[in-house]
């Protein structure tokens, strides 16, 4: 339960980041997602998730 914790925390922080760090590109990358379609949307955010799975399995085995 603490690796979720801190792996949350984690995404949190990056994403603050970027925000703080590239605030034009971060709402254009918005503007963006919101011009795509449902299933479009749906389908980048599965890819998404699955690369986050595989390199989390590939870290910690």
């Amino acid at each position: 339960m603490n690796d979720l914790i801190a792996a949350f925390g984690l995404v949190l922080v990056l994403e603050g980041l970027l925000y703080a760090m590239f605030p034009t590109f971060m709402r254009n990358a918005m503007a963006q997602m919101l011009a795509l379609g449902e299933g479009q949307l749906r389908t980048t955010a599965l890819v998404m998730a699955s690369i986050g799975m595989v390199i989390v399995w590939g870290v910690r085995g």
